[in-house]
């Protein structure tokens, strides 16, 4: 543990002199080594004064030279529900650990959720970074959905934690996924529409002209039986739910996801698999990858339909051959000519 995550433990109220002018929230971020958001949480929550007085605007301009006083707060202790899973762990060093989410399984802690989530589990091994704001959280830098299985990446300290984060908005970190869907796609496809909140069904997003940007790499891999065809994506944003709503913008369906549309017969969960993880270490900044092996319901469904066709192979490289150094056509839908694609 650093200087720093060990004064994010402290109790009592801690001093710091700021001697450049500026914002109070960015100017404190900086000299903590923290991120501004949750200065600024901290600063609203009343936990920060300049000279002695209080200051609850984050956009407090500063002087320089000011003396601040700043005090973290303790995260609530909450009871959750017995942990009755368990993860598999792919990688794990003093800064990060990298699992396999099994379906079915949520991230987050939620008033609605009554089962263990993975945040559980990870408290359960005693892996938990408690805000500064007083908010617990453990480590998660990104999500999956619950029915989405596969690679996720947590950060075991604040620091990691903070370098993850501006990595994954830097796009210096993502996933590719598979997934099988309910007819194949035409061709290696590019979806480049906004994506908002659904205006009819709060649960789903859906593509909105005032969305945000979003585009998603659609890569053929093998047609199956049935008319399934299993692909890969690969995300240039990260948007919530993307991939689902992107596939039923041109009319086809990941197996199992009711939610945007499936209508088969078959009692399978959403095929949907984060099988590559790239990003930098955020101590070392190695390049690292980590494969998320398949689920075995997957598994078993691919090999039912598919045999010895689904082949995956190097996801990175097929997609660099296919979209970066593209030959042949790729069926591009954006912002300019939104409709559905007929089957």
């Amino acid at each position: 543990m650093n200087s720093k995550e060990a004064q994010m433990g402290a109790n009592g109220p801690q001093e710091i002199v700021l001697e450049q002018a500026g914002r109070l929230d960015r100017l404190l971020a900086e000299a903590l080594g923290q991120s501004r958001s949750q200065i600024a949480r901290l600063i609203e929550a009343g936990e920060v004064a300049v000279e002695g007085e209080t200051v609850c605007k984050p956009s407090f301009r500063l002087r320089g030279g000011e003396r601040i006083r700043y005090r973290f707060r303790e995260a609530p202790a909450t009871e959750r529900p017995p942990v009755d899973f368990d993860v598999e762990i792919l990688y794990e060093d003093e800064a990060i650990l990298v699992v396999n989410k099994p379906a079915g399984v949520v991230v987050h802690p939620a008033p609605s959720v009554r089962e263990a989530t993975l945040v559980d589990w990870l408290r359960s091994r005693g892996i938990s970074l408690s805000t500064i704001a007083g908010e617990e959280r453990h480590g998660i830098v990104h999500r999956l959905d619950k029915e989405t299985s596969g690679a996720l990446v947590i950060a075991k300290s604040n620091e990691a934690h903070r370098i993850l984060s501006e990595d994954l908005k830097a796009r210096r970190m993502g996933r590719y996924y598979l997934a099988i869907v309910d007819h194949p796609l035409k061709g290696d496809t590019i979806v480049e529409r906004p994506i908002g909140r659904n205006p009819s069904n709060r649960l789903k997003m859906a593509v909105v002209p005032e969305g945000r940007a979003a585009r998603t790499d659609f890569l053929k891999l093998a047609e199956g039986s049935g008319s399934v065809e299993l692909i890969a994506a690969r995300l240039h944003s990260g948007r919530t739910h993307q991939i689902r709503v992107h596939l039923a913008e041109i009319g086809r369906h990941i197996l199992g996801d009711t939610l945007y549309g499936w209508r088969g017969k078959e009692a399978v969960r959403v095929f949907l698999h984060a099988r590559l993880l790239y990003l930098l270490h955020p101590l070392t900044r190695e390049p690292l990858r980590f494969t998320a092996p398949i689920p075995a319901d997957m598994e078993g469904f691919l090999k039912g339909r598919f045999g010895s066709e689904a082949e995956v192979g190097d996801l990175e490289a097929r997609f660099r051959e296919r979209f970066d150094r593209p030959e042949g056509e790729i069926l591009r839908y954006g912002t300019d000519d939104i409709f559905r694609e007929t089957r």
